[in-house]
């Protein structure tokens, strides 16, 4: 990237490193001199583009150290930044991230908005995967990962709470012959379960309303739905500008 970039490409460029764990918490930005030169622009437009990262509570500045990545930026990446930095840096995770609690469950479907997004009748028998993102030792995101039968029945390395160490649908491909495809990220807000709170240990009295955001992502073959997923944000986080 360079030549003529505006303070808004420049800012959305260091957001995807510090979302990606590029740039982990505590490392040192670059000189605004530095990405003068890289850019080819003027040391004004670099400016302002510091400037909107500190606004996003991205970076701080610090005393002897100059501009560093925040200790604990108030952002967390979606699923779709997750899938990009694999298929571009093969790493599941950022720097100083990762996933527990993992779970696997057979369960029926009580959620009509989940079983109209894998295509199946309420109640139907699905595969509920669950797990917590963890970075730089606090709790980002409870996200949850339902599945299709024929999903399971073709990776049945699915219904262990085992971390898989690779996409999933990477082995549903390789075995069956069907691609996958994503559609578009969608993004909403409504109030938590007590189930989400208390994966993301937010402590609040049972009669308390806790409004958080939610991205969903749907996957689907040749024979129609066959993921979708769920990412419940810490309340107080937020998500990028990925556009």
């Amino acid at each position: 990237m360079s030549g003529n970039t505006g303070y808004a490409e420049i800012a959305k460029y260091f957001r995807q490193q510090i979302t990606d764990g590029t740039l982990a918490p505590g490392d040192p930005m670059p000189t605004q001199k530095q990405v003068r030169e890289q850019f080819a622009t003027s040391i004004a437009t670099v400016n302002r583009a510091f400037q909107m990262l500190k606004a996003e509570g991205l970076t701080a500045a610090r005393v002897g150290q100059g501009t560093t990545v925040a200790d604990r930026p108030r952002i967390a990446a979606t699923a779709s930044a997750r899938l990009r930095r694999i298929s571009r840096t093969g790493r599941p995770y950022g720097a100083r991230e990762e996933s527990i609690e993992h779970t696997a469950d057979l369960l029926s479907c009580a959620d009509p908005d989940v079983a109209d997004a894998l295509g199946i009748e309420l109640h139907d028998e699905i595969l509920v995967r669950t797990r917590v993102f963890v970075r730089n030792g606090v709790r980002t995101i409870a996200a949850f990962s339902f599945i299709q039968p024929r999903g399971w029945a073709a990776v049945p390395e699915t219904l262990s709470s085992e971390p898989m160490g690779r996409f999933w649908q990477e082995m549903y491909t390789e075995r069956t012959g069907r691609e996958t495809t994503k559609l578009p990220e969608l993004s909403g807000a409504r109030l938590a379960s007590r189930k989400e709170l208390e994966m993301l240990h937010v402590d609040v009295p049972p009669y308390a309303a806790v409004p958080v955001l939610v991205l969903t992502n749907t996957f689907h073959d040749e024979d129609g739905p066959l993921e979708h997923w769920q990412d419940i944000y810490m309340p107080g986080l937020w998500r990028p500008d990925e556009e």
